[in-house]
C-alpha cells in the first residue's frame, strides 16, 4: 500500500479516499511560514500501551499546527534520507466507547520537524515533503512508522503530530510528547548536537503542559542504536 513519493503526490481527501476503499475491500506544521524556527503563543512496551494515567480514556485534542500535510503520502517509512536517529513508532487506535477495544482500518496521519527544527512544504522547504506519511491501522489497531527522532523548535516541547480518521472523517488531532530526559540525550548527539538543547520541557510547553501523561510515548532504545516509540490514540466512535 506504499506509494512512492517521486511518483504520486496525493491530497488529503484523495489519500483518505483511497485508504478507505482498500479498508472495504478487505473487509467486504516558524517564523511565519518559514519552518525553520516556528513562532508559537500562548520490559518492552506492547503496541497497546496505555497512558501513563492507565485509564480508557480519549485522547487530549489538539491543534493541526504547525504546518499540516498540504497533500499526504501514503508510506510507512517517512525520513527521505533526513539524517537523525532512527525511530519505530507504533501508534495503536482504540475505541474509548468499547472498553479501548482496537480500531482496525483507521487512517493515521503523521508529520513531525527535522534533526534542526525544520518541517517541509512550507516556506524554503515547501517543495520537499520529508518527515510526512500515512498508514492504516491493522486487526490489532496499529500503525507503524519508520521515522527519526523529532528536532525541536523555539516556544515548544519536542513533539510530532497524529491525526486519525475513520470511514474518511477526523477522529482526533493529537500530538506525541517525549520524555524530556530522553531529548536531551538525543539532543547531545549526532545530527543534533549542533542545535543545542530545547529550553522547552513538557511541563512548560504551550499544549502538554496539563495532558502530558497522556500524550507521552513510551521509548525503548538509546541514543545509538534508536529507539522503539509506541503510542497510543483513544477515540470515541
Amino acid at each position: 500500500m506504499t506509494q512512492n513519493l517521486t511518483k504520486k503526490q496525493w491530497t488529503r481527501r484523495e489519500a483518505l479516499g483511497l485508504l478507505t476503499a482498500a479498508s472495504a475491500a478487505l473487509s467486504s506544521a516558524c517564523n511565519g511560514d518559514t519552518p525553520t524556527s516556528p513562532t508559537t503563543t500562548p520490559t518492552t512496551p506492547s503496541p497497546s500501551t496505555p497512558p501513563a494515567s492507565g485509564a480508557c480514556v480519549a485522547s487530549p485534542t489538539e491543534t493541526v499546527g504547525p504546518f499540516p500535510s498540504l497533500s499526504d503520502f501514503i508510506r510507512s517509512d517517512i525520513r527521505e534520507g533526513k539524517p537523525g536517529l532512527p525511530v519505530t513508532l507504533a501508534i495503536t487506535v482504540v475505541n474509548t466507547n468499547n472498553a479501548c477495544a482496537p480500531v482496525s482500518n483507521a487512517t493515521v496521519d503523521i508529520w513531525q520537524c527535522d534533526a534542526s527544527g525544520n518541517y517541509s512544504q512550507y516556506g524554503s522547504e515547501r517543495n520537499l515533503t520529508y518527515l510526512r506519511g500515512i498508514q492504516p491501522t491493522d486487526t490489532d489497531g496499529v500503525a507503524t512508522f519508520t521515522t527519526i527522532y523529532p528536532g525541536w523548535y523555539q516556544g515548544r516541547a519536542t513533539h510530532i503530530h497524529v491525526e486519525v480518521s475513520v470511514n474518511g472523517r477526523s477522529a482526533k488531532v493529537t500530538q506525541i510528547a517525549f520524555a524530556d530526559d530522553i531529548s536531551a540525550a538525543v539532543y547531545r548527539s549526532g545530527a543534533y548536537a549542533s542545535g543545542g538543547q530545547n529550553p522547552t520541557t513538557n511541563a512548560r510547553d504551550m499544549v502538554f503542559a496539563d495532558s502530558v501523561s497522556e500524550e507521552l510515548a513510551t521509548l525503548v532504545g538509546d541514543t545509538t542504536n534508536g529507539y522503539h516509540a509506541t503510542f497510543r490514540v483513544g477515540i470515541a466512535i
